[in-house]
């Protein structure tokens, strides 16, 4: 393990730095920046620089980015062509027969990421079984010169039945590269599924996001190199880190990169609490204080965690000591498939500006004041409303705190803010117009829990919940309050917690090919040869073969069904154990079993080389009070006691009404709750018992 790692992520407002030096990290936070990869290299100079090494003593970088989704999201990504099979020009834009408002008759799709002019046929024919009709080279020359003269920017490719024989889809990729200046996506090497509009889909953003992608890491990289730090490995989508040239051969596996980050380090950092482990604290960090909870950890069924951030707010469930992972996701009504961290995220951050709807309705987000000018606390020119304003004017922030050990509050102009919603809203005054913005948050923030707890079948009261991000832990309790969530845990370096999740994760590779039969009519063999193509592909490109684990899973359907559930599979494969472990999923997922035929649809294979988290200890002190101030809380205002995180010790608890303050995020305690310390720094908040 390297001695000295740092991690990096990219978020809306801030960028978050963690530096690991044997039992210490070292955190910091700075602005993002127009090009992140700027405010990047300025948070390894400022980490580095108070942990008194020079950036060349670094041995690992590992980094989380929002390049790709910005993309998406902003619409802002390359000019891209697309070749398909003749007759399937419009895929992209046909999609699926679901409506986006079923009862609305003006209801519009969304623009396609290609436009139709730059959407090219070319001649072929696959079946699954194999080819019927080969390419012609001089055919996809002639759509080489179309599409240099639509000055397309990057080109994607998905021929029908590709996934199951791509040699017609390898040749136009083959012409189109020889012959074009520009980065050629292949959908049988992005995603190798039938189902032709999610593949075209997938493929089209592979495409759209590449050429950003490519851009940003060339800057990364070059600023790396000269402050003479190692080149960066990227976070993926499905949690696993990677070197910088496999995502640029695969961009769409970077969607959702900080959020994975951020689960990945509250699986780490929260471990035992999700009743999986030994002991309810996980990492080694043990302590006596912690057996009279143990019991009640060992009855949880998982975690829910939180991720709070300046611009949005990412909820996911870990269970079974694993984060819940999904091969579908839509960014901006655009369907992907990859493998990824199952992440559900609502527009209400820190950032997040508050207004008031036509029918008088206070409203969060989805819109941000982002790092410039940022709320108008920050007095950089901000002058509408945000959670950040609401928090100071509550008292949840001091006016005497800097974010980020750097950036001063101005709280007169978060008055004023919020005393000109007040009078848009009909409210009274600024305070009250503070405590419906904190009200409306949480509620937005309550939804996204219950919809992947509640609406999944999962009780709320039987997770903990974890909170991180520089504004989740002043939202947590209160939120978990509302859940009836006994139990809050907020890890330390809480604030930059997806940076650390960098550090925690594992290097990971998947693969998946469509595999479609009966489950009854499969030849075990014919499948352990596909698993077995499909694992040498991946040890071949993981760094290290002989340390890397192989985990195989299949998606399995009832016959007739038009989706499948994932489950694992051993080898040899055995058709009764795999139609078994689907049968109790499908009872798991939806509350019942059939008797009916079972279809194997497609094959998965994750490679993973495991990584060791950085271990944390938690020093203290002597936990005496920094100040007292008013904060106000839904029974009331207090006086409340604040306290410096650093200095806690992890013998005692602390009651609310109180306010714990660290370096990259404040915890916000209401009365009714305590919190203790654990000796890896992380604060546990419970109910009190009557």
């Amino acid at each position: 393990m390297a001695d000295r790692r740092i991690g990096v992520d990219v978020g809306g407002t801030f960028t978050d730095v963690v530096l690991s030096l044997e039992d210490e990290l070292v955190t910091a936070k700075v602005p993002s920046t127009a090009d992140q990869s700027e405010g990047v290299i300025t948070g390894i100079e400022k980490a580095c620089r108070e942990a008194g090494i020079a950036p060349e003593t670094v041995d690992e970088f590992s980094h989380a980015m929002t390049v790709s989704v910005n993309a998406l999201l902003e619409d802002d990504g390359a000019q891209t062509a697309l070749v398909t099979t003749d007759g399937f020009r419009d895929v992209l834009e046909i999609g699926r027969q679901a409506r986006p408002s079923l009862y609305d008759l003006d209801a519009e799709k969304p623009t396609p990421l290609v436009p139709r002019r730059r959407r090219f046929e070319v001649s072929e024919r696959a079946t699954p079984n194999g080819i019927e009709e080969p390419v012609d080279d001089d055919e996809v020359r002639g759509i080489a010169e179309s599409i240099r003269e639509a000055d397309a920017e990057s080109v994607a490719v998905s021929l029908v039945h590709a996934y199951a024989h791509p040699e017609n889809e390898t040749r136009v990729a083959d012409v189109l590269r020889s012959e074009l200046d520009v980065p050629v996506s292949a959908s049988h090497e992005v995603l190798a599924e039938f189902r032709e509009y999610e593949r075209t889909s997938t493929t089209a953003v592979d495409a759209y996001v590449r050429p950003a992608i490519d851009r940003y890491l060339s800057s990364l990289t070059e600023r790396a190199r000269d402050l003479g730090v190692p080149q960066p490995r990227i976070m993926q989508a499905n949690g696993g880190i990677t070197d910088a040239e496999t995502v640029r051969r695969n961009a769409v596996t970077t969607v959702l990169s900080g959020p994975a980050a951020g689960v990945v380090g509250a699986s780490s950092m929260a471990a035992g609490d999700d009743g999986n482990a030994a002991d309810d604290t996980g990492g080694g960090n043990a302590t006596d204080d912690d057996d009279a909870t143990a019991t009640a950890a060992d009855e949880r069924d998982g975690l829910v965690t939180f991720d709070m951030g300046g611009t949005s707010s990412d909820v996911s469930l870990v269970r079974d000591g694993a984060a819940e992972r999904t091969t579908e996701a839509e960014i901006n009504d655009r369907p992907i498939r990859t493998p990824m961290v199952d992440v559900e995220t609502v527009g209400a951050g820190g950032g997040s500006i508050a207004w008031v709807d036509a029918g008088g309705a206070l409203r969060i987000g989805p819109r941000s004041a982002g790092a410039d000018p940022g709320p108008a606390c920050y007095g950089n020119g901000g002058t509408e409303p945000t959670v950040t304003d609401a928090n100071l004017v509550l008292g949840y922030i001091g006016s005497s705190t800097s974010l980020g050990g750097e950036l001063s509050l101005d709280v007169a102009a978060a008055h004023d803010a919020l005393a000109g919603l007040a009078d848009e809203a009909g409210l009274d005054s600024a305070l009250a117009a503070a405590r419906g913005v904190y009200r409306v948050a949480n509620a937005n923030m309550t939804r996204a829990i219950r919809s992947v707890t509640v609406e999944r079948g999962y009780d709320p009261r039987r997770f903990g919940l974890v909170a991180f991000g520089g504004a989740g832990p002043m939202h947590a309790v209160s939120i978990a309050d509302g859940l009836d969530i006994d139990r809050v845990i907020v890890p330390r370096a809480s604030g930059v917690l997806s940076a650390y999740g960098l550090l925690a994760a594992d290097e990971k590779r998947d693969a998946v090919r469509t595999y479609q039969r009966p489950l009854e009519a499969v030849d075990p063999d014919d499948v352990d040869d596909v698993y077995a193509d499909l694992s040498e592909t991946l040890l071949e490109e993981v760094s290290d073969r002989e340390a890397a684990t192989v985990q195989c899973a299949a998606d399995l359907r009832y016959a007739g069904q038009s989706f499948e559930l994932t489950v694992d599979i051993d080898r040899p494969f055995d058709a009764e154990t795999a139609g078994e472990r689907f049968a109790a999923a499908h009872e798991s997922a939806y509350g019942y079993r059939v008797d009916e035929p079972v279809e194997l649809v497609n094959c998965r294979v994750t490679a993973t080389i495991p990584r060791s988290a950085p271990s944390i200890e938690h020093a203290g002190g002597g936990g005496e009070p920094t100040e007292t101030r008013e904060a106000v809380f839904d029974d009331g205002t207090y006086e409340t006691t604040v306290y410096d995180r650093d200095a806690l010790p992890t013998d005692g608890r602390i009651a609310g009404a109180s306010i714990i303050e660290g370096a990259e995020s404040t915890i916000v305690i209401p009365p009714g709750w305590t919190v203790g310390v654990r000796p890896d720094g992380a604060l546990i908040a419970e109910v009190n018992e009557q």
